[in-house]
């Protein structure tokens, strides 16, 4: 029978058993990984790359959830340049979630089903509870306020329509939905597809969060870590 994640398995706890217990839990060997971004085309990854445009480029590198920060960067990354003579159509800016920020790629349904704020100790900043939905998709008005400068539209949806990028790390979903298969005795591969079918709209799956950030920089990005 399935079961929640335990809610008491704090980061480190967590990051300690895929370690750790990698063979134990069914976790793919790095051959296997490597195996695995090879479903992931040629021709989508070159694809991806060339997505990344325009005279000012920067690539944010979101390795774990940081409260609004990597969000707010990206649009602070865009205001500036707007407010130093360069329009958003001149700039690109690239958001590679990877790591534990895999779950902000990811739609409400999955927020709620699999406790992902729980999971990756992420909490709602409305709530201020462990988040039970995505807080970055589709945020309401009002919900990202900053001091001095009020509402800010720093939502996935509101980025993508200022041109920034978002990328989201196989490797990671592949790891993490292995963990969490053995922790609720359910199918890996099950699992797995489910997360890759909830990715959000406009939001890229590639190979790695590190193969992403390589190609952006290639893209001559400037690098900025972001978690």
């Amino acid at each position: 029978m399935s079961h929640t994640p335990n809610g008491g398995t704090n980061r480190r706890d967590f990051l300690g058993k895929m370690l750790a217990g990698a063979t134990m839990l069914s976790i793919p060997s790095f051959a296997g990984l490597a195996q695995e971004s090879k479903h992931i085309s040629t021709s989508t990854t070159d694809t991806w790359a060339n997505k990344i445009k325009g005279k000012h480029r920067v690539v944010l590198d979101v390795p774990r959830p940081h409260e609004i920060f990597p969000f707010a960067w990206a649009k602070v990354f865009l205001l500036t340049n707007q407010a130093t003579g360069t329009p958003e159509k001149d700039c690109c800016a690239v958001m590679v979630l990877r790591h534990e920020a895999i779950p902000y790629a990811m739609k409400d349904e999955l927020w709620e089903k699999y406790k992902f704020g729980q999971l990756f100790k992420i909490d709602d900043p409305k709530t201020k509870a462990p988040a039970v939905r995505n807080p970055f998709w589709q945020p309401k008005p009002g919900d990202f306020n900053v001091p001095g400068i009020g509402n800010v539209d720093i939502g996935i949806n509101q980025l993508q329509d200022s041109g920034v990028l978002f990328a989201v790390c196989n490797m990671a979903i592949t790891v993490y939905s292995a963990i969490v298969a053995k922790e609720m005795a359910m199918d890996p591969v099950a699992i797995k597809n489910e997360w890759l079918a909830g990715v959000l709209p406009g939001i890229d799956v590639v190979p790695s969060g590190m193969w992403a950030i390589g190609r952006a920089q290639e893209k001559n990005c400037g690098y900025c870590f972001a978690g």
